[in-house]
């Protein structure tokens, strides 16, 4: 099977490497120099916890061109760059193709589905983390699952991600698990990347800890006010699970502040207070996170 991953970043790199693996041809789409390079010159390579180490050859480029007819497209570049990434697809997906996306935030899939129409875009949402150790070398970062919106289109897809051994299901309302997601990654993600800690550490600290559950409790009273159902009764023990679960990760976040990259604080973060605004709720806690990671790249 031919599967096309736009991005070149941690999960791309993991995505790419697994399905290489397991027998699939992989294509990559990206704009990272750097990495498109690495990826050309010794293909996606997976890193395990005792350092065996595992590399599959992929076809990695730049340009939309080269990957004309792809039928699915597993979307996983950072939210900012969504908009770039869906002018690629509508050059090179196939008119029956479906693009997935597995990205951080709300709102990928209709920025997506603005230039490639909504029958050739496909909700998901992955915990699977990955750390980027150099250009197409990650390292996985905890067994996660990934939760694809009900589409009998996908099954093909869904077949080659159980052959990759990741852990997949096929849910009614992926757009609550989208929610879900976000809300935990606004307590994990900008606290990591401002402490420059990993997510374990959270849970170590009272007054972490604590600030922790503000902005959960914040993106929970969001989602009320938006109509939607989390994934979860209590966003406050989802959050600490998930960090205890991977205690020794650095979030996507921490990992592109310590690279001097963009981060995704707008599309979490920034989400929250922009909805939060629209409700006349008050999320002191998301506004100063927001600012303070949005001054260490400014």
């Amino acid at each position: 099977m031919e599967i096309l991953i736009v991005g070149s970043g941690a999960l791309a790199t993991l995505f790419a490497a697994r399905l290489g693996l397991a027998g699939h041809s992989v294509s990559m789409l990206g704009t990272w120099q750097h990495g498109i390079e690495a990826l050309r010159r010794e293909g996606a390579r997976l890193a395990e916890a005792d350092g065996f180490e595992q590399a599959v050859p992929v076809h990695a480029t730049n340009d939309p061109d080269e990957v004309r007819g792809a039928r699915f497209a597993l979307v996983l570049v950072k939210a900012w760059q969504t908009e770039r990434a869906a002018r690629q697809l509508a050059r090179c997906l196939a008119a029956d193709g479906l693009a997935v996306t597995l990205q951080n935030g709300i709102g990928n899939r209709e920025i997506l589905a603005q230039e490639l129409g909504p029958a050739r875009v496909a909700l998901g949402v992955t915990t699977t983390g990955a750390t980027l150790l150099s250009p197409g070398l990650v390292r996985p970062g905890g067994e996660g699952k990934i939760s694809l919106e009900r589409n009998q289109a996908l099954a093909p897809l869904v077949e080659a991600l159980e052959a990759a051994h990741f852990h997949v299901e096929t849910v009614q309302d992926a757009e609550s698990l989208a929610w879900g997601k976000l809300v935990v990654n606004a307590g994990i993600n900008p606290l990591t990347a401002l402490l420059r800690v990993p997510n374990g550490a959270l849970i170590q600290s009272p007054s972490a800890r604590a600030l922790m559950a503000g902005l959960v409790n914040e993106a929970a009273a969001v989602a009320a006010a938006e109509g939607i159902h989390l994934p979860f009764p209590d966003p406050v023990q989802a959050v600490e699970e998930v960090a205890r679960r991977t205690a020794a990760n650095h979030s996507s976040m921490l990992q592109d502040v310590l690279r001097g990259a963009p981060t995704e604080i707008d599309a979490i973060c920034g989400l929250v207070v922009e909805r939060a605004q629209k409700h006349g709720l008050a999320v002191p806690i998301h506004q100063t996170c927001l600012r303070l990671v949005r001054a260490l790249t400014d």
